[in-house]
């Protein structure tokens, strides 16, 4: 009965997991139907709108006292600062990305996030790379290279994205706090920012919600639920399945960025960017085979006497 049971919560955590990876592969079509929207202004609502749903989850699922103790703690507010600070550069630079025809750009920075990521646990956590870890890190930095070869300039929105939310996650790792309440909290830190801007500095013809027509209001209102949603399915994917099994979930959303920029929307994908692609996707395969491999290894460490 509990085998059954323990099955039962792992497939509900991979059909979380397949929901929240999804939602954000397909998110660009959302942000799309923003495109007249300046992406300021459409980062502003998304902080407003995230801000309150957020708190309406906290407050429904009793997570107040976290929320209550979390700003009781002047080390872990300051840590969310710098975090709130970082998802806000992610977000808007990725709303920029696909209103501005940008969104392979996009994809490609979350491919090589996971690398990033192994990266910035050598530089800053002291953590030992395997041979198969520097080789997949050395393929993606080629790729980079021969886009910087190519076209004489960095994939700056690719390399903006990965590392602003890498460095997120290094942050993140240092609380013990929540996805959920977690965000809410940066998003605090973000609501006068984005308050000001909106009501202050904002002079575009979609800045007055009165004026604007239903449709445009209703878009920009779900601004919050495209954020929170994903996130909600992604903690019950976390707390069901193990993070080696929740890593190899996390191409789908850039494999969908990169069908929409090619097939859905046309953007330009010639040889020199299909070569960068390639170097990366031949990283991410030695990564994941390297993964699984030390996965079955560690597995059969535990089982033997």
């Amino acid at each position: 009965m509990h085998t059954d049971e323990t099955l039962a919560e792992t497939r509900k955590g991979v059909f979380f997991a397949l929901f929240a990876y999804i939602f954000w592969g397909i998110a660009p079509i959302y942000f799309k139907s923003l495109a007249p929207v300046p992406a300021y202004e459409v980062l502003s609502h998304r902080v407003i709108w995230s801000c309150l749903l957020l708190f309406i989850v906290v407050i429904s699922f009793g997570y107040t006292r976290r929320l209550i103790t979390a700003l009781r703690t002047p080390k872990t507010l300051l840590y969310l600062t710098l975090s709130s600070i970082l998802i806000g550069v992610n977000w808007f630079v990725f709303i920029w990305s696909v209103n501005h025809d940008r969104m392979l750009e996009a994809s490609l920075g979350y491919f090589i996030n996971p690398l990033v990521n192994v990266l910035i646990g050598m530089i800053f956590l002291h953590e030992r790379l395997r041979r198969n870890q520097y080789i997949a890190v050395a393929l993606a930095i080629t790729g980079v290279l021969v886009q910087l070869i190519s076209f004489g300039s960095l994939p700056w929105i690719a390399l903006v994205l990965a590392f602003s939310f890498g460095s997120y996650g290094l942050i993140r790792k240092q609380l013990q706090i929540d996805a959920i309440t977690g965000l809410l909290l940066e998003t605090l830190v973000l609501l006068p920012v984005a308050l000001i801007y909106l009501f202050l500095f904002a002079n575009s013809s979609s800045s007055n919600l009165s004026q604007n027509g239903l449709n445009l209001n209703i878009l920009l209102l779900a601004a919050g639920a495209i954020t929170t949603i994903p996130l909600l399915f992604f903690a019950g994917a976390a707390k069901r399945l193990k993070l080696s099994t929740l890593g190899f979930f996390q191409y789908i959303g850039p494999s969908l960025m990169f069908i929409l920029a090619v097939f859905v929307y046309d953007e330009h994908f010639n040889l020199d960017t299909l070569m960068t692609f390639a170097f990366i996707w031949a990283a991410l395969i030695i990564f994941s085979f390297d993964g699984l491999h030390q996965h079955k290894q560690s597995k059969r460490a535990k089982l033997s006497p």
